[in-house]
């Protein structure tokens, strides 16, 4: 029997789902962050903040980023202004038109980094690489950190990734995954549940003519592992002192993990 993975609430062969994934990014990219800003009325703002304060580049000496599923660069010039200039962050995305938004809203942001937003040598920079999460381009022990934020959960293979992940990290590195996770505040789960299902998908009929993608968006978070099983994942993949904490009264959770 063929493998079938989750794409929202239907099943799916594996084979397919990424061409199904790529498609909704396809159709949302050019308003993803846009999107994602009214979404959350403005929070996923400071649930990436957390993240960038999680990463914590260093001033004083190079840092080495990957941001998987990263194309609209968000993440990569957030740590980069946080960090110093000779941090350099590697933007990896399987979807081309994602990281061509980030490559315009990089070099359009050139002006307020540390230094150009482009390039990725000694000097820092940005570097886009378009890629697959499942199989990364990049050799043993590359990198400080490495970050997913809102992506996890549209890798068909998850457990691929994170070994991958966990493989391009150097000795000390860390994991940083922000990603949707359930609910823990009585009363709100049902209120969050009547706002994911009616106003998100009209909204992006709305603002980006396409309610479809956002319905399968809205659906996949119910299907990602909860925080104690993704935990478990992390540490099959390799990782130890895994551990998570919420936001916003559980609507997010931000897991981390280290490569000692």
């Amino acid at each position: 029997m063929a493998e079938t993975a989750d794409f929202g609430a239907r099943e799916v062969p594996l084979a397919d789902k990424q061409a199904l994934v790529n498609d909704v990014f396809r159709s949302v990219a050019g308003r993803y962050d846009l999107m994602n800003d009214l979404m959350s009325f403005g929070l996923q703002r400071a649930w990436k903040d957390a993240l960038v304060t999680a990463v914590d580049p260093p001033r004083s000496r190079p840092f080495a980023l990957l941001d998987v599923a990263g194309g609209t660069g968000d993440i990569a010039c957030r740590v980069i202004a946080a960090g110093g200039a000779q941090t350099r962050a590697t933007v990896c995305d399987i979807n081309a038109e994602m990281l061509e938004v980030g490559r315009k809203r990089a070099a359009a942001r050139a002006l307020s980094l540390p230094f150009p937003a482009s390039g990725g040598g000694e000097g820092g920079g940005i570097t886009f690489v378009e890629a697959n999460a499942e199989a990364l381009p990049f050799a043993d022990r590359s990198f400080d950190a490495a970050t997913v934020a809102f992506g996890i959960r549209n890798v068909p293979r998850i457990e691929h990734a994170l070994v991958e992940a966990f493989r391009v990290l150097r000795i000390g590195g860390k994991f940083l995954c922000l990603e949707f996770s359930v609910v823990d505040v009585p009363g709100l789960a049902a209120l969050y549940d009547l706002y994911s299902f009616n106003i998100i998908p009209a909204l992006g009929g709305i603002v980006v003519g396409d309610a479809q993608s956002y319905r399968y968006l809205v659906e996949s978070i119910r299907r990602f592992p909860r925080p104690a099983e993704f935990s478990a994942m992390l540490r099959a993949a390799g990782f130890t002192r895994v551990s998570h904490r919420t936001l916003s009264g559980g609507i997010v959770a931000l897991h981390c993990g280290w490569r000692l």
